[in-house]
Protein backbone atom coordinates (compact mmCIF):
# COMPACT_ATOMS: atom_id res chain seq x y z
CA UNK A 1 0.00 0.00 0.00
CA UNK A 2 1.34 3.67 -0.90
CA UNK A 3 2.37 5.05 2.57
CA UNK A 4 0.16 8.94 2.71
CA UNK A 5 3.04 11.07 3.75
CA UNK A 6 2.57 14.00 5.77
CA UNK A 7 5.03 17.31 6.29
CA UNK A 8 5.06 18.67 9.87
CA UNK A 9 5.59 22.34 10.31
CA UNK A 10 6.81 22.78 14.37
CA UNK A 11 7.91 20.31 16.33
CA UNK A 12 6.92 22.04 19.68
CA UNK A 13 4.85 20.73 22.48
CA UNK A 14 2.33 19.78 20.18
CA UNK A 15 4.24 18.62 17.04
CA UNK A 16 5.66 16.22 19.44
CA UNK A 17 2.31 14.85 20.95
CA UNK A 18 1.55 14.66 16.79
CA UNK A 19 4.42 12.50 16.12
CA UNK A 20 3.67 10.36 19.42
CA UNK A 21 0.34 9.83 18.54
CA UNK A 22 1.03 9.07 14.66
CA UNK A 23 3.92 6.54 15.15
CA UNK A 24 2.54 5.20 18.63
CA UNK A 25 -0.69 4.37 17.21
CA UNK A 26 -0.08 3.46 13.53
CA UNK A 27 -1.55 0.44 13.19
CA UNK A 28 -5.03 1.56 14.17
CA UNK A 29 -4.43 4.31 12.47
CA UNK A 30 -3.71 2.88 9.07
CA UNK A 31 -6.12 0.12 9.50
CA UNK A 32 -8.80 3.40 9.28
CA UNK A 33 -7.39 5.11 6.23
CA UNK A 34 -5.97 2.17 4.29
CA UNK A 35 -2.59 3.24 4.14
CA UNK A 36 0.32 3.75 6.27
CA UNK A 37 0.58 7.30 7.55
CA UNK A 38 4.37 8.49 7.10
CA UNK A 39 5.32 12.05 8.83
CA UNK A 40 8.63 12.43 6.09
CA UNK A 41 9.54 15.69 6.65
CA UNK A 42 9.19 18.28 9.47
CA UNK A 43 10.59 21.51 9.75
CA UNK A 44 12.18 23.19 13.00
CA UNK A 45 14.07 26.30 14.38
CA UNK A 46 16.92 24.63 15.37
CA UNK A 47 17.67 21.07 14.22
CA UNK A 48 20.48 20.25 16.92
CA UNK A 49 18.35 21.30 19.97
CA UNK A 50 17.83 18.17 22.51
CA UNK A 51 13.90 16.67 22.23
CA UNK A 52 12.08 14.25 24.08
CA UNK A 53 10.84 12.44 21.51
CA UNK A 54 13.49 9.65 19.06
CA UNK A 55 12.70 10.87 14.86
CA UNK A 56 15.09 10.30 12.66
CA UNK A 57 17.38 13.40 11.69
CA UNK A 58 17.20 13.21 8.29
CA UNK A 59 13.69 14.13 8.59
CA UNK A 60 14.30 17.39 10.26
CA UNK A 61 14.78 20.86 8.42
CA UNK A 62 15.18 23.95 9.54
CA UNK A 63 14.00 25.37 5.94
CA UNK A 64 9.65 25.20 6.08
CA UNK A 65 9.77 26.23 2.16
CA UNK A 66 11.26 22.50 1.78
CA UNK A 67 8.15 20.92 3.40
CA UNK A 68 5.97 22.95 1.82
CA UNK A 69 7.67 22.14 -1.72
CA UNK A 70 8.37 18.31 -1.31
CA UNK A 71 6.19 17.16 -4.40
CA UNK A 72 5.79 13.85 -2.18
CA UNK A 73 4.36 15.24 1.14
CA UNK A 74 0.30 14.96 0.29
CA UNK A 75 -0.53 16.81 3.67
CA UNK A 76 0.71 19.95 5.62
CA UNK A 77 0.22 20.21 9.38
CA UNK A 78 1.17 23.16 10.87
CA UNK A 79 1.79 23.67 14.51
CA UNK A 80 4.46 26.03 14.62
CA UNK A 81 2.20 29.07 15.50
CA UNK A 82 2.93 32.94 13.57
CA UNK A 83 0.40 34.70 11.36
CA UNK A 84 1.84 36.43 8.35
CA UNK A 85 4.51 34.14 7.37
CA UNK A 86 2.57 31.24 8.46
CA UNK A 87 -0.20 32.26 6.02
CA UNK A 88 2.05 32.50 2.84
CA UNK A 89 3.18 28.76 3.89
CA UNK A 90 -0.24 27.95 3.73
CA UNK A 91 -1.40 29.63 0.88
CA UNK A 92 1.59 28.21 -1.03
CA UNK A 93 0.72 24.68 -0.26
CA UNK A 94 -2.95 24.68 -1.34
CA UNK A 95 -1.64 26.36 -4.75
CA UNK A 96 0.27 23.41 -4.42
CA UNK A 97 -2.22 21.42 -4.14
CA UNK A 98 -1.61 19.65 -0.90
CA UNK A 99 -4.32 19.69 2.26
CA UNK A 100 -3.70 21.56 5.53
CA UNK A 101 -4.87 20.28 9.06
CA UNK A 102 -3.43 23.63 11.42
CA UNK A 103 -4.02 24.15 15.34
CA UNK A 104 -3.59 28.00 14.93
CA UNK A 105 -6.58 29.70 15.74
CA UNK A 106 -4.50 32.95 15.89
CA UNK A 107 -4.50 32.15 11.78
CA UNK A 108 -7.33 31.13 11.27
CA UNK A 109 -9.54 34.31 13.27
CA UNK A 110 -7.48 36.94 11.07
CA UNK A 111 -7.12 34.94 7.58
CA UNK A 112 -9.59 32.30 8.16
CA UNK A 113 -11.97 32.86 5.11
CA UNK A 114 -9.00 33.59 2.93
CA UNK A 115 -7.59 30.41 3.54
CA UNK A 116 -10.73 28.51 2.60
CA UNK A 117 -11.29 30.57 -0.13
CA UNK A 118 -8.18 29.54 -1.41
CA UNK A 119 -8.78 26.05 -0.58
CA UNK A 120 -11.86 25.70 -2.18
CA UNK A 121 -10.75 26.72 -5.15
CA UNK A 122 -7.56 24.47 -5.58
CA UNK A 123 -10.68 21.59 -3.81
CA UNK A 124 -8.20 21.08 -1.11
CA UNK A 125 -9.19 20.63 2.70
CA UNK A 126 -8.30 22.45 5.36
CA UNK A 127 -8.97 21.30 8.49
CA UNK A 128 -8.61 23.16 12.00
CA UNK A 129 -10.03 21.40 14.79
CA UNK A 130 -7.35 21.88 17.39
CA UNK A 131 -7.72 25.89 16.84
CA UNK A 132 -10.03 26.10 19.50
CA UNK A 133 -10.35 24.11 22.59
CA UNK A 134 -7.65 21.48 22.43
CA UNK A 135 -9.14 18.20 22.62
CA UNK A 136 -13.31 19.16 22.16
CA UNK A 137 -14.34 18.64 18.98
CA UNK A 138 -16.49 21.75 18.67
CA UNK A 139 -15.49 22.53 15.13
CA UNK A 140 -16.62 19.58 14.02
CA UNK A 141 -19.48 19.43 15.79
CA UNK A 142 -20.77 23.05 14.52
CA UNK A 143 -19.92 22.05 10.55
CA UNK A 144 -21.39 18.77 10.52
CA UNK A 145 -23.74 18.20 13.71
CA UNK A 146 -25.83 20.98 13.41
CA UNK A 147 -25.68 21.15 10.04
CA UNK A 148 -29.33 20.72 9.73
CA UNK A 149 -30.45 23.18 12.41
CA UNK A 150 -30.37 26.87 12.97
CA UNK A 151 -27.69 27.81 15.66
CA UNK A 152 -29.12 30.78 18.03
CA UNK A 153 -26.67 30.72 20.64
CA UNK A 154 -22.78 29.62 21.15
CA UNK A 155 -21.23 30.25 24.85
CA UNK A 156 -18.82 28.72 26.09
CA UNK A 157 -15.42 28.74 28.76
CA UNK A 158 -12.65 28.87 25.67
CA UNK A 159 -9.43 29.83 27.97
CA UNK A 160 -7.64 27.11 30.43
CA UNK A 161 -5.34 30.08 31.72
CA UNK A 162 -8.20 32.46 33.11
CA UNK A 163 -10.28 29.59 33.97
CA UNK A 164 -7.51 28.47 35.87
CA UNK A 165 -7.08 31.79 37.55
CA UNK A 166 -10.99 32.26 38.51
CA UNK A 167 -11.40 28.65 40.01
CA UNK A 168 -8.50 29.31 42.11
CA UNK A 169 -9.75 32.76 43.00
CA UNK A 170 -13.28 31.17 43.73
CA UNK A 171 -11.77 28.13 45.76
CA UNK A 172 -8.87 29.52 47.60
CA UNK A 173 -10.03 33.32 48.13
CA UNK A 174 -7.03 34.09 46.74
CA UNK A 175 -6.26 37.48 44.94
CA UNK A 176 -5.73 37.53 41.32
CA UNK A 177 -2.02 38.46 41.10
CA UNK A 178 -1.13 35.90 43.82
CA UNK A 179 -2.95 33.04 41.08
CA UNK A 180 -1.71 34.71 37.97
CA UNK A 181 1.89 34.29 39.67
CA UNK A 182 1.16 30.60 40.92
CA UNK A 183 -0.35 29.97 36.97
CA UNK A 184 3.34 31.50 35.30
CA UNK A 185 5.47 28.78 37.69
CA UNK A 186 2.96 26.19 36.85
CA UNK A 187 2.93 26.48 32.88
CA UNK A 188 -0.51 27.58 32.54
CA UNK A 189 0.18 30.86 32.30
CA UNK A 190 2.57 32.69 30.06
CA UNK A 191 6.08 35.27 31.19
CA UNK A 192 3.58 37.68 29.40
CA UNK A 193 -0.08 36.90 29.57
CA UNK A 194 -1.49 39.26 28.06
CA UNK A 195 -3.15 37.22 25.20
CA UNK A 196 -4.63 35.34 27.75
CA UNK A 197 -6.06 37.11 30.95
CA UNK A 198 -7.07 40.07 28.63
CA UNK A 199 -9.39 37.96 26.64
CA UNK A 200 -7.88 37.74 23.43
CA UNK A 201 -7.45 34.58 23.13
CA UNK A 202 -10.88 33.97 23.66
CA UNK A 203 -11.97 36.26 21.16
CA UNK A 204 -9.99 34.94 18.33
CA UNK A 205 -11.81 31.26 19.31
CA UNK A 206 -15.21 33.02 19.73
CA UNK A 207 -14.78 34.65 16.29
CA UNK A 208 -13.78 31.42 14.81
CA UNK A 209 -17.13 29.45 16.65
CA UNK A 210 -19.44 32.54 15.17
CA UNK A 211 -18.01 32.10 11.54
CA UNK A 212 -19.00 28.79 11.62
CA UNK A 213 -22.27 28.52 13.54
CA UNK A 214 -23.68 31.81 11.99
CA UNK A 215 -22.14 31.11 8.70
CA UNK A 216 -20.87 34.83 8.15
CA UNK A 217 -17.38 36.34 7.99
CA UNK A 218 -16.91 37.18 12.15
CA UNK A 219 -13.89 39.20 12.09
CA UNK A 220 -11.47 39.74 15.58
CA UNK A 221 -12.85 43.66 15.54
CA UNK A 222 -16.56 41.95 15.59
CA UNK A 223 -16.07 40.86 19.44
CA UNK A 224 -16.22 42.73 22.24
CA UNK A 225 -13.13 41.69 24.50
CA UNK A 226 -12.81 42.61 28.55
CA UNK A 227 -10.14 40.34 30.51
CA UNK A 228 -10.34 39.10 34.22
CA UNK A 229 -7.30 41.49 35.37
CA UNK A 230 -9.66 44.17 37.07
CA UNK A 231 -11.43 41.28 38.91
CA UNK A 232 -11.40 40.69 42.72
CA UNK A 233 -11.47 38.27 45.24
CA UNK A 234 -14.21 40.58 46.72
CA UNK A 235 -15.96 40.13 43.19
CA UNK A 236 -15.79 36.41 43.07
CA UNK A 237 -16.80 36.45 47.29
CA UNK A 238 -20.31 38.74 46.22
CA UNK A 239 -21.09 36.33 43.32
CA UNK A 240 -20.55 33.30 45.32
CA UNK A 241 -22.78 34.93 47.80
CA UNK A 242 -25.88 35.71 45.10
CA UNK A 243 -25.78 32.16 43.83
CA UNK A 244 -22.93 32.53 40.85
CA UNK A 245 -19.56 31.72 39.86
CA UNK A 246 -17.48 34.22 37.76
CA UNK A 247 -16.24 33.02 34.70
CA UNK A 248 -14.20 34.04 31.48
CA UNK A 249 -17.09 33.51 28.89
CA UNK A 250 -17.28 33.99 25.37
CA UNK A 251 -20.91 34.62 24.01
CA UNK A 252 -22.41 34.76 20.51
CA UNK A 253 -26.06 35.37 19.99
CA UNK A 254 -27.95 35.72 16.95
CA UNK A 255 -31.51 37.40 16.54
CA UNK A 256 -33.51 38.12 13.98
CA UNK A 257 -30.06 37.38 11.59
CA UNK A 258 -28.20 40.37 13.78
CA UNK A 259 -25.18 38.32 15.99
CA UNK A 260 -23.39 40.06 18.79
CA UNK A 261 -20.22 38.72 19.82
CA UNK A 262 -18.35 39.16 23.26
CA UNK A 263 -15.91 37.97 25.87
CA UNK A 264 -16.00 39.02 29.09
CA UNK A 265 -15.93 37.77 32.87
CA UNK A 266 -19.67 36.98 33.47
CA UNK A 267 -21.56 35.46 36.77
CA UNK A 268 -22.84 32.19 36.20
CA UNK A 269 -25.58 30.62 38.11
CA UNK A 270 -24.13 27.97 40.16
CA UNK A 271 -27.37 25.34 39.17
CA UNK A 272 -25.72 25.22 35.80
CA UNK A 273 -22.85 22.61 34.47
CA UNK A 274 -20.56 25.28 32.98
CA UNK A 275 -20.59 27.02 36.60
CA UNK A 276 -18.74 23.84 37.66
CA UNK A 277 -16.20 23.39 34.92
CA UNK A 278 -13.17 24.63 36.85
CA UNK A 279 -9.46 24.78 36.59
CA UNK A 280 -7.83 24.21 32.84
CA UNK A 281 -11.01 22.84 31.76
CA UNK A 282 -12.92 24.47 28.49
CA UNK A 283 -16.59 23.61 27.86
CA UNK A 284 -18.56 25.05 24.96
CA UNK A 285 -22.88 25.24 25.08
CA UNK A 286 -24.34 25.65 21.80
CA UNK A 287 -28.14 26.32 21.54
CA UNK A 288 -29.87 25.28 18.36
CA UNK A 289 -33.33 26.16 17.47
CA UNK A 290 -34.31 22.84 17.02
CA UNK A 291 -32.16 20.66 19.74
CA UNK A 292 -31.97 23.22 22.22
CA UNK A 293 -29.25 23.32 24.83
CA UNK A 294 -25.96 21.14 24.54
CA UNK A 295 -22.92 21.11 26.38
CA UNK A 296 -19.25 19.88 25.54
CA UNK A 297 -16.31 19.92 28.18
CA UNK A 298 -12.85 18.54 27.63
CA UNK A 299 -9.37 19.49 28.04
CA UNK A 300 -8.73 22.64 26.39
CA UNK A 301 -4.90 22.28 25.92
CA UNK A 302 -1.86 20.06 26.17
CA UNK A 303 0.19 18.02 23.75
CA UNK A 304 -1.91 15.29 23.74
CA UNK A 305 -5.43 16.35 23.98
CA UNK A 306 -4.49 19.00 21.44
CA UNK A 307 -2.49 16.83 19.18
CA UNK A 308 -5.92 13.98 19.50
CA UNK A 309 -7.78 16.59 17.51
CA UNK A 310 -4.92 17.04 15.16
CA UNK A 311 -4.27 13.80 14.24
CA UNK A 312 -8.49 13.04 13.96
CA UNK A 313 -8.28 15.95 11.54
CA UNK A 314 -5.24 14.05 9.48
CA UNK A 315 -7.43 11.06 9.73
CA UNK A 316 -10.51 12.80 7.84
CA UNK A 317 -8.20 14.50 5.14
CA UNK A 318 -6.95 11.03 4.33
CA UNK A 319 -10.39 9.46 3.93
CA UNK A 320 -11.35 12.10 1.39
CA UNK A 321 -8.54 11.75 -0.10
CA UNK A 322 -9.04 7.93 -0.65
CA UNK A 323 -12.37 9.10 -1.35
CA UNK A 324 -11.37 12.06 -3.90
CA UNK A 325 -13.77 14.64 -2.76
CA UNK A 326 -11.07 16.69 -0.79
CA UNK A 327 -12.71 20.45 -0.68
CA UNK A 328 -15.96 19.38 -0.78
CA UNK A 329 -16.24 20.03 2.96
CA UNK A 330 -15.01 23.67 3.17
CA UNK A 331 -17.39 26.52 4.87
CA UNK A 332 -16.87 29.49 3.41
CA UNK A 333 -19.41 32.32 5.05
CA UNK A 334 -22.14 33.08 2.74
CA UNK A 335 -24.17 35.27 4.64
CA UNK A 336 -24.00 38.87 4.57
CA UNK A 337 -22.26 39.88 8.17
CA UNK A 338 -25.33 42.09 10.01
CA UNK A 339 -23.88 42.73 14.20
CA UNK A 340 -26.16 44.21 16.50
CA UNK A 341 -26.37 47.85 18.04
CA UNK A 342 -26.02 48.64 21.32
CA UNK A 343 -29.22 49.28 21.68
CA UNK A 344 -30.56 45.00 20.42
CA UNK A 345 -28.27 43.99 22.65
CA UNK A 346 -29.65 43.15 26.13
CA UNK A 347 -28.40 41.46 29.35
CA UNK A 348 -28.45 41.06 32.94
CA UNK A 349 -25.84 43.28 35.04
CA UNK A 350 -24.11 42.98 38.60
CA UNK A 351 -23.30 46.39 39.70
CA UNK A 352 -20.89 47.28 42.89
CA UNK A 353 -21.53 50.61 44.04
CA UNK A 354 -19.38 52.69 46.85
CA UNK A 355 -21.57 55.77 47.90
CA UNK A 356 -22.18 58.07 50.60
CA UNK A 357 -23.58 56.39 53.79
CA UNK A 358 -26.48 59.03 54.18
CA UNK A 359 -30.12 59.38 53.34
CA UNK A 360 -31.49 59.38 49.88
CA UNK A 361 -28.51 58.20 48.30
CA UNK A 362 -30.48 54.66 47.21
CA UNK A 363 -33.63 56.76 46.05
CA UNK A 364 -30.82 58.89 43.38
CA UNK A 365 -29.91 55.64 42.07
CA UNK A 366 -32.68 53.99 41.31
CA UNK A 367 -34.27 57.20 39.80
CA UNK A 368 -31.45 57.07 37.27
CA UNK A 369 -32.31 53.04 36.41
CA UNK A 370 -35.58 54.28 35.97
CA UNK A 371 -35.07 57.38 33.90
CA UNK A 372 -32.95 54.91 31.40
CA UNK A 373 -35.93 52.58 31.64
CA UNK A 374 -33.48 50.11 33.37
CA UNK A 375 -35.73 47.73 35.64
CA UNK A 376 -33.98 46.32 39.25
CA UNK A 377 -34.17 42.55 39.87
CA UNK A 378 -32.76 43.14 43.53
CA UNK A 379 -30.48 45.91 45.77
CA UNK A 380 -28.75 45.02 48.61
CA UNK A 381 -26.49 47.03 50.73
CA UNK A 382 -23.45 45.03 51.87
CA UNK A 383 -21.23 45.77 55.06
CA UNK A 384 -17.89 46.06 54.54
CA UNK A 385 -15.95 46.93 57.87
CA UNK A 386 -12.90 47.58 55.12
CA UNK A 387 -14.92 50.44 53.49
CA UNK A 388 -15.92 53.32 55.40
CA UNK A 389 -18.52 54.37 52.35
CA UNK A 390 -21.89 52.05 51.83
CA UNK A 391 -21.56 49.29 49.78
CA UNK A 392 -24.87 48.72 47.18
CA UNK A 393 -24.97 45.75 45.40
CA UNK A 394 -27.91 45.84 42.15
CA UNK A 395 -28.48 43.35 39.81
CA UNK A 396 -30.63 44.71 36.83
CA UNK A 397 -33.48 42.58 34.63
CA UNK A 398 -32.17 42.37 31.11
CA UNK A 399 -31.42 45.58 30.05
CA UNK A 400 -30.08 47.19 26.64
CA UNK A 401 -26.29 47.82 26.29
CA UNK A 402 -26.75 51.20 25.45
CA UNK A 403 -29.06 51.98 28.18
CA UNK A 404 -26.54 50.49 31.11
CA UNK A 405 -23.54 52.28 29.15
CA UNK A 406 -25.98 55.90 29.91
CA UNK A 407 -26.58 54.54 33.29
CA UNK A 408 -23.20 54.66 34.22
CA UNK A 409 -21.87 57.68 32.75
CA UNK A 410 -24.53 59.46 34.63
CA UNK A 411 -23.33 57.72 37.85
CA UNK A 412 -19.75 59.12 37.34
CA UNK A 413 -21.01 62.39 37.32
CA UNK A 414 -23.02 61.89 40.44
CA UNK A 415 -21.57 63.26 43.41
CA UNK A 416 -22.85 60.49 46.09
CA UNK A 417 -21.19 57.96 44.22
CA UNK A 418 -17.66 57.42 45.31
CA UNK A 419 -16.58 54.77 43.13
CA UNK A 420 -18.27 52.38 40.64
CA UNK A 421 -16.65 49.02 41.63
CA UNK A 422 -17.63 47.03 39.25
CA UNK A 423 -19.60 45.88 36.06
CA UNK A 424 -20.18 42.31 35.36
CA UNK A 425 -22.54 40.69 33.03
CA UNK A 426 -25.01 38.01 34.68
CA UNK A 427 -26.14 34.45 32.95
CA UNK A 428 -28.72 32.68 34.27
CA UNK A 429 -29.16 30.75 31.31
Amino acid sequence: MKSVKVGLLGLGTVGTGVVRIVEGNQEDLSSQVGSPIMISKVAVKNIDKLRNIEIDSSKLTEDPWEVIRDPEIDVIVEVMGGIEQTKEYILEALNLGKHIVTANKDLMALHGSEILAKAQEKECDVFYEASVAGGIPIIRTLIEGFSSDRILKIMGIVNGTTNYILTKMSQEGASYEDVLKEAQELGYAESDPTGDVEGLDAARKMAILSTLGFRTNVDLSDVSVKGISSVTKDDISYAKNLGYEMKLIGIAERQDEHITISVQPTMIKQSHPIASVNGVFNAVVVHGESVGETMFYGAGAGELPTATSIVADLIAVIKNLKLGVNGLKAIVPYKTKKIQSDEQIFYKNFILLHVDDKAGVLARITQIFAEYDVSLASVVQQPNEHNPDAEIIIITHKASKANMDKVLKHFEQLDVIQRIKSVYRVEDI
